[in-house]
């Protein structure tokens, strides 16, 4: 049996390659081990430097106070709710309509892309939105990390593109069982689409999670704003204290005279907002490929 054997130059390009990738998978991940091994480390010791991989002065009251601040826990609360219930509407009300849409016998259906599409180019700027979630009330409720983000035409592409893969057959054949489209929809389209399903969703998470220019322009109570902009305004006002500002507005300036300190606490407070979502994502890479390719070409 022929056994193909590796050239010299070969054996130096895996080796290459090999290292190349390691050395990008280490700068990409370091940051996190970082700022991890901050958070771990006691904040007034901290401040004397030299801490790389791990604490040097192990403690857990970092987290202890970043719970303890009422600020931390509500943005926090608020981030989950908008995830968990922005993405499950967005994602439901995005398949409907690519299923919708996959119809070509349809009423107006190429007005109906041709609009969505031109919002997608287009908007009435941002102080017409503004005054528009004021007016519906929205400003003061936690609905609007929910209702302006509903859907993404983008994606409502992708999973129609992928509808479009599902042979017509099916639904057919279902038809002539006696189901409505709703049925056909729920029983046959959500079960053979949980790749695409999987990656939508997970765009939609990490959009809501991530958002912090929501709650820093369209929200003045501070106990409504979710964890990204807590943050942002965290290292936004730490960035005006070392550029010599006076801060008296510092959410951290409470914990100066406690064991931790304010930069420890920025810290800890990045890596509790990291965490979930690099907890999820490991669930959903399986599906993430797979969703995309399928959903970007066949059709």
């Amino acid at each position: 049996m022929y056994r193909y054997k590796e050239s010299f130059g070969q054996k130096v390009f895996n080796v290459l390659n090999y290292f190349i990738l390691l050395v990008f998978g280490f700068s990409t991940l370091y940051p996190f081990i970082y700022f991890l091994v901050l958070s771990l480390n006691d904040g007034h010791d901290a401040m004397r430097g030299g801490i790389y991989f791990w604490p040097r002065v192990f403690t857990l009251d970092n987290y202890i106070k970043a719970f303890e601040n009422p600020y931390i826990l509500s943005s926090f609360y608020i981030s989950v709710f908008r995830t968990v219930i922005g993405t499950l509407i967005s994602v439901i009300l995005s398949a409907a309509l690519a299923y919708a849409l996959t119809k070509k016998d349809l009423p107006g259906r190429t007005a109906i892309i041709f609009y969505f599409f031109l919002t997608t180019l287009f908007n009435g700027g941002l102080i017409p939105f503004y005054l528009l979630l004021r007016e519906l009330g929205l400003t003061k409720s936690v609905w609007i990390y929910v209702l302006p983000f509903l859907y993404n035409f983008f994606n409502v592409i992708i999973m129609r593109t992928f509808f479009d893969s599902i042979p017509k057959s099916l639904g057919e054949s279902a038809t002539i069982d006696g189901c409505n489209d709703i049925q056909i929809f729920w029983k046959i389209y959500i079960p053979l689409s949980w790749p695409v399903i999987a990656t939508i969703a997970l765009f939609y998470g990490v959009t809501h999670w991530n958002d912090w220019f929501t709650g820093s322009f369209f929200v003045s109570n501070r106990s409504m704003v979710p964890a990204a902009t807590l943050l942002q305004q965290i290292l936004t006002e730490a960035s005006f204290e070392s550029s010599g500002g006076i801060g008296n507005t510092n959410i951290l300036m409470e914990e100066r005279r406690s064991n931790t300190t304010p930069e420890a606490l920025r810290m800890t407070f990045l890596i509790i907002t990291i965490i979930p979502i690099v907890c999820v994502y490991p669930f959903l890479q399986k599906y993430f490929v797979k969703g995309v390719m399928i959903g970007s070409i066949k059709g």
